[in-house]
Order: C-alpha cells, then sequence, then structure tokens
C-alpha cells in the first residue's frame, strides 16, 4: 500500500482551517457560522486525503492492477467528515484546533447533512465495501447516482409516517470534485436499424451524464479509492428564443428532464411514468459507468483480451443488471468483437450480488417498456438468451430471461456473471433451492457465498469511543480496528468482575446519552438502568415489527392486570421508515406511535414500559441507537431475511440477540455461541409447512389467549381510538397472515421473558454481552471484501496490493 498519509499537528490543521475559511469560503474568523467551520474543517481534511489518493491512483496505473467496479443505485454513506478524520488519524488533530477558534468540535460534525443516498441495508453495505475496500488496499471505483433528494425525510403527524424532500445539496458539498471531461451522453428510445450482427441505434432523447467524484480514504490513510456518482445534465442548450416568447417552462424543457434522471432515489413506481423513470435511472447510471470503465481500460493500452485480467464489475442486486447487455453492446459497437465472444467475455468480467428470496423483489420489466425505452438492448438481451440456451441445450424450457411479456433482470444477471454470490450461509443455500433452483442445476459452481460484513471503523471504533477505548486498552493497541479478529482478546477477560464492570460502565454511558437524546427530542427520558429492546431497519411485513408491537401490547395489558408483579422495566426503541407506497408499512407505523401514545401516559406503566420511536432513521440516529442497545431484534420470518447487517452492528457493540433461524443470524448464532443468543420461532422449512396449514392464524390465535387479546384490543380502537384504524392489519392477523407473525407469538412472548429473568442477573447479562463483542470480529467488512476477492473477483494480495490471480477457473468462462 501506499504510505500514510501525512499526520499533521493541531496548528498546522487550525492553519488549514483558516485559510480554507478564508480563501475557499469569504469569512473571517469572528463571524464565521458552524457551518462555514465544518465546510473549513472539510476542504482541510479533504486536502490531506487527496495526496494517498493519487498515489493509490498512480499504483494503480503503473502496476497495472486489477479494478473492481462496484455499481449500485444505493450509497448510504451518511456523514463523511468524521469517518475522514478518524481515519487519517487527525480526530485529536482537529478536535484542538477548532477548540483553538472557541469552536465545538461535535457541533461541526453533527452539522454535516447526511448523503442519504441509500434506503437501507443494501446503500450502507455498499458505503461499509468502498471504506473496507480502500482499508484493505483493493483498487476499485464505486458507480451509482448524485440523487439531488435522497431517501424522503421522514416525521410523523398524529403518528402517520409524512414524507418530505430530503435535500442533501442544498448548500455546497465540499467533498466532491466535478470531473467534466468525464461526461457521456446516454441514450433513451427512438428506433434501431440494420440487421444481423451490426446494427446501429438512433435515441430518441438523450441525457449527458456528468461525473462527480468522492474520495473514499481507507484507515490510516494508505489507500484511497474513488466513488464515482452520475449526474444528468442536458444536452441541449437552454431555448432562449422560446424564453423570449414567453414560454418560459418550455425553453427549459431539457434541463427538467435531465435533472429528473438523478434527482429521486427511487421514484413511486406504481405508475406507468414512475416505471419509465425508474428503468432510465438504471440504464442511465450503469451505461456512463460501462463507458467510464471501458474508457479508462482503452487509456491504459491493453488488447481487449486483457479485460477479464484487469476489470471485475460488481452488480449490487439487479439495479444494474442491464451492464451485461450493455457490456455486449460496447464490445460489439465500439471494439467490432463478435456477438458470441463479447458474451463470453461478459460472463468473466461481470459479477451478480442477490439480496433477496422475495420474488416481487427481483426485478422485471415488461416487454413494451423495455423495447420502448431501450430498444437496442431488448435485441441484445434475446440474443444473449438465446446465446445461453444454445451454450446450454438441456435448460428448461420455460428458463428465459424472457417470460410471461416481462425481462427478468434476475434471470438476466445470472446468465451474465461468472459468479452469483448470496449475503449469507443460509441464503446462499435458499437460493440454489429456490429463486435459482433451475440455473444452479446448470451451472453448480456458479453460486458462491460472502456473508456481509459492517466496517468495525464507523460501527464500533467511531460509533462507541467509551467501548473501543476499552478494547485498546486491553490489547494494548489499536490495531484491532483493521484486524477485527483481535477482539477474540477479550475474551479470557470476561472472568475478571473489574474488567466487566468497565465492560457495563461504557454501555451504561451510552446509554444515558441516549436518553438524554430521546429527552431532547421526544420529551421521554427513560431510566438507563431498564432493558432497551431496539429493533431498527427499514418498516416491512416480513421483517415483523408488527410481532414486537403486539408483544409490546400484551406486557403493557399484562402490567395493567398484575401491577404489582416484578416487571422487568423495558424500553421498546423503534426506528425505521416505509416506502411511501407500502400502506400496510405505513399503518405499522401509525399502530407503533399509537401504541407509544397510550403506553407512555399510563401512570401505571412508569418504571416498567415505555416505547421510542424517534422519527427519521438514518446512520446518525443508528450511531445512538447501536451502542446502547442491550437486546437486538431480528425477528424476521425464517427464509426472508438475506443477510441483516444490523445483527451484526447491535452484536459487536454487546447486545444480545433475539432472533429467528434467518439471514447471517445462523452464523451470529454460531460464532456467539448459541448460550448467548435467545433463539425462537419456527426453521425456514416449518415455516413452509405452516403456511400449508388451513387457517393457521385462528388456531394460532384460539392456542394463544394473550395474542388473540391483544388483537382485540387493536380492533376495540384502544389505540387511536377509532376501531376501524387498523382493520387492515387486523384482518391480516386473523385470517392470511403471510409472515407467520401469530404463528411464532407464542415462542416470541416466552423467549421475551425469559430475557427479562437473564437481565435480572446483570453479572451474567454482561458477560454474554462482552462474549457477544469478542466473538464478532468475523463480522468485519474487511473479511467480507478479502472473501470476494478469492471466490469472485479472482484477485489476491501481492506485496500489499490486490492484483489479478493468474489462471481463470473454470466457471469462469462457462455461460
Amino acid at each position: 500500500m501506499t504510505q500514510p498519509a501525512t499526520s499533521a499537528s493541531p496548528k498546522e490543521l487550525g492553519q488549514s482551517i483558516r485559510d480554507h475559511l478564508t480563501y475557499s469560503i469569504g469569512k473571517d474568523a469572528g463571524h464565521a457560522s458552524v457551518h462555514d467551520w465544518r465546510v473549513a474543517l472539510s476542504l482541510a481534511i479533504r486536502d490531506r486525503i487527496v495526496e494517498p489518493w493519487f498515489a493509490s491512483t498512480r499504483a494503480t496505473y503503473d502496476r497495472h492492477l486489477k479494478r473492481v467496479h462496484y455499481l449500485s443505485m444505493e450509497f448510504l454513506i451518511g456523514r463523511l467528515l468524521e469517518d475522514s478524520v478518524v481515519n487519517l488519524g487527525l480526530d485529536d488533530a482537529a478536535r484542538e484546533a477548532l477548540h483553538g477558534f472557541g469552536v465545538d468540535y461535535d457541533e461541526v460534525i453533527h452539522d454535516e447533512p447526511e448523503a442519504a443516498l441509500g434506503n437501507g441495508g443494501l446503500g450502507r453495505l455498499a458505503a461499509c465495501y468502498m471504506e473496507s475496500m480502500a482499508t484493505v488496499g483493493i483498487p476499485a471505483y464505486g458507480y451509482g447516482l448524485r440523487y439531488e433528494h435522497g431517501l424522503f425525510r421522514q416525521r410523523f403527524d398524529h403518528g402517520r409516517q409524512v414524507e418530505t424532500a430530503d435535500s442533501w445539496l442544498k448548500s455546497r458539498n465540499p467533498w466532491e470534485f466535478e470531473r467534466p471531461e468525464a461526461a457521456y451522453e446516454i441514450g433513451f428510445g427512438g428506433w434501431v436499424e440494420g440487421d444481423g450482427a451490426k446494427k446501429v441505434w438512433h435515441p430518441e432523447e438523450s441525457v449527458i451524464a456528468a461525473a462527480y467524484d468522492t474520495p473514499i480514504i481507507g484507515w490510516k490513510g494508505r489507500w484511497a479509492n474513488t466513488l464515482r456518482l452520475w449526474s444528468g445534465k442536458a444536452v441541449a442548450e437552454f431555448d432562449l428564443a422560446r424564453f423570449n416568447r414567453g414560454e418560459y417552462v418550455a425553453a427549459g424543457a431539457a434541463e427538467s428532464l435531465a435533472r429528473t434522471i438523478s434527482r429521486v432515489l427511487y421514484p413511486d413506481d406504481s405508475t406507468e411514468a414512475g416505471k419509465e423513470l425508474r428503468l432510465k435511472q438504471e440504464y442511465f447510471f450503469t451505461a456512463a459507468s460501462v463507458r467510464d470503465i471501458m474508457r479508462r481500460f482503452v487509456y491504459e493500452g491493453e488488447s481487449i483480451a486483457k479485460l477479464p485480467d484487469r476489470v471485475a464489475i460488481q452488480m449490487n442486486d439487479t439495479h444494474p443488471a442491464i451492464a451485461g447487455a450493455e457490456l455486449v453492446r460496447v464490445l460489439i459497437d465500439d471494439f467490432s468483437q463478435p456477438f458470441d465472444e463479447a458474451a463470453d467475455m461478459a460472463v468473466r468480467v461481470l459479477n451478480y450480488t442477490n439480496h433477496t428470496l422475495l420474488p416481487e423483489a427481483l426485478e422485471a420489466w415488461s416487454e413494451g417498456l423495455f423495447r420502448k425505452i431501450l430498444p437496442r438492448h431488448m435485441d441484445l438481451v434475446e440474443r444473449i438468451d438465446d446465446h445461453h440456451k444454445r451454450r446450454n441445450p438441456k435448460r428448461p424450457w420455460e428458463l428465459s430471461a424472457i417470460h410471461h411479456g416481462s425481462v427478468h433482470m434476475g434471470t438476466l444477471a445470472f446468465m451474465q456473471s461468472g459468479h452469483v454470490n448470496g449475503v449469507s450461509a443460509l441464503h446462499t443455500e435458499l437460493m440454489k433451492e429456490t429463486v435459482f433452483h433451475d440455473l444452479n442445476q446448470l451451472h453448480p459452481d456458479r453460486i458462491v457465498n460472502v456473508t456481509n460484513g459492517v466496517t468495525p471503523r464507523r460501527w464500533l471504533y467511531s460509533a462507541n469511543p467509551a467501548l473501543s477505548a476499552l478494547v485498546t486498552d486491553t490489547l494494548g493497541s489499536e490495531d484491532w480496528v483493521d484486524h477485527l479478529d483481535q477482539l477474540s482478546g477479550l475474551e479470557s477477560h470476561v472472568t475478571d468482575q473489574g474488567w466487566l464492570d468497565r465492560y457495563a460502565a461504557a454501555k451504561r454511558d451510552n446509554k444515558v446519552a441516549l436518553s438524554n437524546w430521546l429527552g431532547e427530542t421526544l420529551g421521554i427520558t427513560p431510566d438507563p438502568d431498564a432493558l432497551y429492546d431496539v429493533q431498527i431497519k427499514r418498516i416491512h411485513e416480513y421483517k415483523r415489527q408488527l410481532l414486537n408491537i403486539l408483544e409490546t401490547i400484551a406486557r403493557w395489558d399484562e402490567i395493567r392486570q398484575n401491577p404489582d408483579a416484578d416487571w422487568q422495566p423495558r424500553v421498546k426503541i423503534f426506528g425505521g421508515k416505509a416506502a411511501p407506497g407500502y400502506a400496510v408499512a405505513k399503518e405499522i407505523i401509525n399502530l407503533i406511535n399509537d401504541v407509544a401514545t397510550v403506553v407512555n401516559n399510563d401512570p401505571l406503566m412508569k418504571g416498567r414500559l415505555m416505547v421510542a420511536y424517534p422519527p427519521n432513521y438514518n446512520v446518525s440516529m443508528a450511531v445512538r441507537l447501536i451502542p446502547a442497545a442491550d437486546l437486538s431484534e431480528q425477528i424476521s420470518t425464517a427464509g426472508k431475511e438475506a443477510s441483516g447487517t444490523g445483527n451484526m452492528k447491535l452484536s459487536m457493540n454487546g447486545a444480545l440477540t433475539i432472533g429467528t433461524l434467518d439471514g447471517a443470524n445462523v452464523e451470529i448464532r454460531e460464532h456467539v455461541g448459541p448460550e448467548n443468543f435467545f433463539l425462537f420461532g419456527m426453521t425456514t422449512e416449518q415455516v413452509e409447512a405452516r403456511r400449508q396449514v388451513p387457517d393457521h392464524a385462528r388456531k394460532a390465535n384460539s392456542d394463544c389467549p394473550s395474542l388473540s387479546r391483544a388483537i382485540s384490543l387493536i380492533a376495540l380502537g384502544t389505540f387511536g381510538g377509532d376501531p376501524a384504524r387498523y382493520g387492515r392489519l387486523v384482518d391480516i392477523l386473523t385470517n392470511w397472515d403471510t409472515y407467520l407473525v401469530c404463528s411464532d407469538f407464542a415462542d416470541y412472548q416466552s423467549t421475551q421473558r425469559r430475557i427479562d429473568a437473564s437481565y435480572g442477573d446483570r453479572a451474567e447479562w454482561n458477560r454474554m454481552a462482552a462474549l457477544n463483542t469478542a466473538r464478532m470480529g468475523w463480522f468485519s467488512s474487511d473479511r467480507s471484501v478479502r472473501d470476494y476477492m478469492d471466490r469472485v473477483w479472482n484477485m489476491e494480495m501481492r506485496d500489499g496490493r490486490a492484483a489479478a490471480r493468474s489462471g481463470q477457473p473454470d466457471n469462469a468462462i462457462a455461460v
């Protein structure tokens, strides 16, 4: 790797901050706002990233190193300032430098708007992998969209979710560099002329993809990679003649169309116009990325045969799945490759990460829309499908990327990838058995597993300074931060009561901080000695926030019936957003908030039960909640969660898990020990069998009086005052119950009572929590990206750098 960036003293960094305040922002210290100081500090830190960034790029070119190109619709990078300061080792210097100006460092850090360019785990995973690839020293580019408005800002109006635009770019983004030389004209619609192999596409409309680069620095500043985000710009100039004729809106129509492409993350696709925009977004960023990758490859002067040795493209979910057809188009049209050779080469370059077993989440576009927007690619998809069938004559007749009038992007991505990876051991095996069963039969070596991980720099070292200081003091150095397996060295200390007391004190400090923040945010101040029970994730029926709130209702009801019992004080904390068009998920949010209103205003609950749902869950809120959590709720219906990463962050920070055998829960339980994990619920096989039982929801209700009563309380209007308010949720719970909330309720409730008893023995609980931290080293995203190198990207480490492995595995060329 490159040498670490030159460190800076507080005096040197302070001078750099003052210079940027004066010359970049045009303010003097006496009149500077927090925003001004934040931008000045960001620019001063960015200056110190540029050197290792350039050095990493030069090393990649000089040594002809293989690059990874990570294509993702989402990059939930959050705030970059603190990450960059920490990875450069400048946190103390930055704090002291700002203090010298009479400025509070923490206030400056929290002034930074979040780059909420993602919806949840998918985007946060992409951000973790970018940081880990820089830490490990893997030459990489991240490619995505520079949304003007990221994931919506959430607020509650009488308990209901209300979405407003998140305008993170309303002020200057100090981290990005605009690259006007890297701009590509991306076309849509039109027609195709010509026959045979050589065809010419004449798009009806075009938009310029303009590049904005953000350097991503790894731990200790030894390597830096690039996150390149594309923004839509108009091809046509502003129409001054129309403007002067008074046609003001029409004069800017081209510019408005271009901006629409990169304006909003996940536009509502419940309408045809929404679907069209979504498909345009996906092709826009993918096509620009593929062309940029090929431009860089050509610059290196290699023959086209060397492309798989220099380029790996990772498609993060199905959103960039059109990359295969686009790469084939470029190889045919720009490099004069025969179709079969182009299709074979694409398989050796492309790889696909699957994140879901839900068939509805594997994108499919109607043939009519696909042909309308991408006529050239519709032709290529048909040829790719035929090519795959010719190479695999035993392929079942019904297996096709195009069937029932739709283009199936998961199938297309599989056909055009050398490797297809799942994101947990269970998920990978279920992929083989379910969504890709027939394709796995044809390509038995193509599906591999790479269990997700999280970056310890953000999710332990930075998020939890109280615990990370104890870890460093115990292990004797900070080497653990990029060698997380060293956490195992903590295990020998869990029998030391003095050490355990320090571990518990760190957790309590975090709980006090969270209690104070909830007091400022929601007007409630939970007792730090209560059990903090946390469920933070996207609101979805399969993630079963409904199961959690039902148990909360049952607990509230039981406390009211027997208030003098020895109840373990519990604080139920929820966080998460529902997709704007997902009506059931939004009703679940409303119910949680209505239950919170009733519970928190019930004098009998004082010191016994509290419910908190702070709005607008994001990365910054996660950093507050995760270190303070005692219990991690990972309660999805078995077989539905691909992996999860919140489960890893919470366990790493000493929260015990209540969970099903789903996603990465399986591996977490194996690593931390079954005795340190609260397992409940049906297995995947039992779930499938239960679904076959007629009236399984009604049976579960009749077998569990506390469940039946909880549902009755909802139906009676106890929460919200209107008996019809949650009629749809009551109907779901008493009839079809697709995600088996009712069938798992009794086991979930009894496990929660067991947790109450366990928490009562605080010394034993602290020991179990500490073992969770000590045994979570395997779940670092550094380990994940090394697994990708070995199993997917055909790379190895040489002299501290990632390089292409000599030779190709046999399955990499079998399409």
